[in-house]
Formats: C-alpha cells, structure tokens, sequence
C-alpha cells in the first residue's frame, strides 16, 4: 500500500506542466478574495497584490508604488489583469499546489511566478509624486 501511495505521489511530481489543470475563474476567486498574496520568482521577491471583492485588485513591486486594477477570465481561460496606468491586459494561468499559488505567464516564455506568503497587514502604497 505504502509503495502504491509513493509511487502515485512520484507520478504527479513528474507530470508535465501541460498535464496541470489550471484554476478557474471561479477557483482563482475563491481562493484569492480577501487576501493580500507576495509572489516570489527565481527565490526573490517579486511583488504583491491585494485582491478584493467584485475582482478589484491592487499590486505593487514592492517599491511603494501601487497600480490599480480589475482581472476578468479570457475567453482561453486565463486570468487577466488590466491595470489603471493602461499597460494592457496581462494574462496568467495559476495553478494551485500545497504550497499556494505559481503563475506562468501567458507567452510561457518567462519564469513562473510562485506564491511566497499572505500577508497579514494592509499593502504600503505611498502617495502620488509630488513635483517642485
């Protein structure tokens, strides 16, 4: 039985990525409403984003400036994140796994995104920029 158990878990260990389910809409909503998530990439920090309700997000690279934003589910099934400084949709899959959260990006060409922590105090966003 044992050598059942470790033999599966190997086999999902070594599924390729295309072989993972992507979450859902409704999956990457539930999950993230309500939560403050910092994503990590290549061991480093990355970034963070506050999700609220009605798919209002706000993120920052963790330099005090904050963006924000809506993500909607593309007719490919990917989540969507269109920002106010109008950058343009930027599309993910997120997978879930017993660690939380990994995101690749939807050219697949850069290195996932993986959720680091949730925080449990409110994003530090700074203020406009003030010239002289």
């Amino acid at each position: 039985m044992l050598r059942s158990i470790l033999a599966l878990a190997l086999a999902l260990v070594a599924l390729p990525l295309g072989a993972e389910t992507p979450m859902t809409a409704e999956e990457f909503d539930a999950y993230t409403r309500g939560k403050t998530l910092y994503y990590g990439q290549n061991g480093r920090p990355y970034g963070v984003e506050e999700y609220r309700e009605n798919r209002e997000v706000t993120w920052s690279f963790l330099d005090g400036r904050c963006l924000d934003g809506r993500w909607y589910e593309d007719a490919r099934g990917m989540i969507c994140f269109v920002y106010e400084d109008g950058s343009g949709p930027q599309c993910w899959r997120f997978f879930r796994g017993p660690d939380g959260l990994r995101a690749i990006f939807e050219d697949e060409s850069a290195v996932p995104l993986y959720e680091a922590e949730e925080g449990e105090e409110p994003m530090q966003c700074l203020g406009p920029e003030v010239g002289v």
